[in-house]
């Protein structure tokens, strides 16, 4: 069975403070159990601590208040005087009111119990987010520092005239603005009200505006105004408004244009700027000024405002049907079918490629449901004529529900394209809305479908692999790939583990997972013997087999029948799933041994003692973390690492796999570095077939 990750995720780079190896690779563990990526130190004195905290980039200390070889206020004393933004996380066995104060006077970020690991998880996840986020807000600060000035130099240059309006005055206007007015210099207009440059025709109007912006109301878009300037010439101008910010205070922007065209043109123009051509539908950048606006009035506690996305299913599938040239056709029906479908104070926009978004200003979480509803039955049971043709297709919609708890774009955005993707999983032609007040039901719905998924998949040929060739390095010419699994999901689609592997794990699906993954893959090592193919086959189980003796009777069941010899079939486990069983797990192994099969260790290395694992479970093979493989080119701290382990493996009988390799100057590092197997999308991406040439 294959695990979800296959992508590398932000690694912790972690120092852990305890008396013995034993204890820090036992917390260690108990991080890349639950899927945290770390890059672990452990300091076994003062001196070693201080020489890590300058040596590189440090996120976390894990510092445990027992400790006797470096006493836990030496520690925290070493951290405070390091001058970088690193929490220290103190370490007990037991938390009382007296080791709370002692370890916050000390300058504890936080306390953890070492026994608990669901707390240490827990602590740890929290106080790394934490930190990501100071660094983010850094990042963002100073990145808004040099937009701000750059918005200022453009400003300065723009040719359009630009103003600054606090409480009805100027307090910033570059040249073009004072030249559209006639003033020599900004110091004329500083602190003059803008109402004062508002011919008297138009003063009643611009009135009513100030007095709307003054109770928090969005500014008007386009506003046609007669102004006056220093000589008393009147000219008409198009306002624009919208909110700003300059030198930390909230003001409002003016931009001037003068009409060098009658109204009913300028309008027309608004209109195309506007539009997607291909559909007449709102585009993505008007959409997102308006979704813009439903945030702002949310985060001011205005409900009752939702988000769909909607996409049709198999899109990909549905072209080669129907021919490219036909896409914006298609496009087109589509958007006249929602657009029939919209409540009055909905706005739709194509927002992509192939997916459309409405916005609704006026629906709670049972409208908005109820259009997502109305949505699906309508592409579902119509015919969708367009162009020369016509279609039955079916879409998948996404929804949000904006309020007070989702009040950014970004949180909009992201959660709704979560909501699609999940409703398009599952196999399409249905909606998913996230609403904030009811998510707990929502996610309930959403696993209990995927359940029910996994164990059609499991129980009607649902499932199948992808692979990826493991290519020797010695000039071994036997064929070795990685077995990646995939859930079919109707018209050629495939869903990844990542989508479904927490569910199957949380309702007890991996043993029966990991029992199709291992018959499938003794059937294809079939397949290959009889086609004259001499293949090994990699297969990733979980933990969760280590004590399921029917895995064990149906591989010897599996490998009679096909006459399959053992050694072809490699079963995977992750490092630190083993050193947490390993009674378990070299129990397991010993029965595998009896078979034939062999086993690999993956994620080797990322432990503090990794050949401690190795001397009780003894596998075949060991696969390097991938953490080794991110900056290997460029940073010798890896290539060291890497050379080491190699060496370890070569010494202790084992073949060593370097996975996840990613560009050519990686593969010079590790042809020198005593690896025996290279594996990465560099060399080859999984994919359905096993075709790669092994004689190159």
């Amino acid at each position: 069975m294959v695990t979800p990750v296959e992508s590398q995720a932000s690694v912790l780079r972690l120092i852990v403070v305890e008396d013995t190896m034993e204890d820090a690779e036992r917390v260690i563990s108990a991080l890349r159990n639950a899927g945290v990526a770390v890059r672990p130190q452990r300091a076994e004195s003062i001196d070693e601590l201080k020489s890590a905290l300058a040596a590189g980039p440090v996120d976390l200390v894990l510092a445990s208040l027992e400790c006797q070889s470096m006493p836990f206020e030496q520690a925290a004393a070493a951290v405070a005087h390091a001058g970088k933004d690193v929490a220290l996380i103190a370490l007990c066995r037991n938390i009382d009111t007296d080791t709370a104060v002692r370890a916050l006077k000390l300058g504890t970020t936080a306390l953890a119990l070492s026994s608990q690991p669901d707390h240490l998880n827990a602590i740890i996840e929290r106080e790394f987010a934490a930190l990501n986020q100071r660094r983010a807000v850094r990042t963002l600060e100073a990145a808004l520092r040099e937009s701000d000035r750059r918005c200022d130099a453009l400003i300065t240059s723009s040719r359009d005239p630009i103003a600054y309006i606090h409480e009805g005055m100027h307090i910033r206007a570059n040249d073009a603005y004072l030249e559209m007015f006639a003033y020599p210099a900004f110091e004329d207009i500083e602190g003059l009200p803008i109402l004062d440059m508002v011919a008297s025709s138009d003063a009643e109007t611009f009135k009513t505006l100030l007095r709307q912006l003054s109770k928090g109301e969005q500014p008007p878009r386009l506003l046609p105004l007669n102004m006056i300037n220093a000589e008393g010439r009147q000219f008409e101008v198009r306002a624009e408004f919208a909110p700003a910010s300059y030198e930390g205070e909230a003001c409002l922007q003016v931009v001037l244009r003068p009409q060098i065209v009658d109204r009913e043109m300028a309008q027309e123009l608004d209109e195309l700027r506007q539009r997607d051509p291909a559909t007449g539908l709102f585009n993505r950048q008007f959409f997102l000024q308006e979704l813009e606006l439903a945030v702002a009035d949310a985060a001011k506690g205005t409900e009752r405002q939702c988000m769909l996305l909607i996409a049709p299913d198999n899109y990909s599938a549905l072209l080669g049907v129907i021919g490219l040239e036909q896409a914006d056709a298609l496009l087109a029906a589509i958007a006249r079918t929602l657009a029939d479908l919209l409540p009055e104070c909905a706005q739709a926009a194509r927002f992509s490629d192939h997916e459309f978004a409405i916005l609704c200003h006026d629906s709670g979480p049972d409208d908005t449901r109820a259009i997502a509803e109305r949505i699906c039955d309508a592409f579902r049971t119509r015919v969708t004529d367009f162009g020369s043709g016509s279609v039955s297709l079916t879409v998948s919609v996404g929804g949000v529900q904006i309020g007070e708890r989702i009040a950014s774009v970004p949180q909009v955005l992201n959660r709704i394209s979560q909501c699609l993707a999940s409703a398009a999983g599952v196999g399409g032609n249905r909606q998913e809305v996230f609403d904030p007040s009811a998510s707990d039901r929502a996610e309930q719905a959403r696993i209990k479908a995927w359940v029910q998924r996994i164990r059609d998949a499991l129980h009607n040929d649902g499932l199948l692999f992808h692979y990826q060739p493991i290519i020797s390095l010695t000039g071994e010419r036997r064929e070795h790939y990685e077995a990646f699994l995939r859930m079919k999901a109707g018209a050629g689609e495939i869903v990844k583990p990542e989508s479904f592997f927490a569910i199957a794990e949380e309702h007890g699906l991996l043993p029966e997972i990991d029992r199709w993954a291992v018959a499938a893959a003794i059937d294809i090592l079939a397949q290959r013997m009889t086609s004259g193919h001499d293949t090994c086959l990699f297969v990733k189980i979980s933990p969760a087999s280590l004590d399921q003796p029917a895995l064990i009777d149906l591989i010897d069941r599996r490998l009679a029948t096909h006459n399959v010899p053992g050694e072809r079939l490699v079963l995977e486990l992750r490092e630190a799933k083993v050193f947490t069983q390993i009674k378990l797990a070299s129990e397991f192994k010993r029965s595998l041994a009896v078979l034939g099969v062999r086993t690999a260790l993956e994620d080797f290395g990322a432990g503090l003692n990794p050949m401690q694992v190795v001397d009780h479970f003894k596998p075949e093979f060991v696969k390097l973390d991938r953490s080794l493989m991110l900056d290997l080119a460029s940073n010798p701290e890896n290539q060291k690492r890497v050379r080491v382990l190699a060496d370890q493996a070569r010494e202790a009988g084992m073949l060593c796999i370097a996975d996840f390799v990613q560009d050519a100057a990686s593969m010079a590092v590790l042809f020198t570095s005593g690896v025996d197997y290279v594996e990465g999308r560099f060399l080859a991406s999984p994919g359905p077939k096993m075709n790669f040439d092994f004689s190159q």
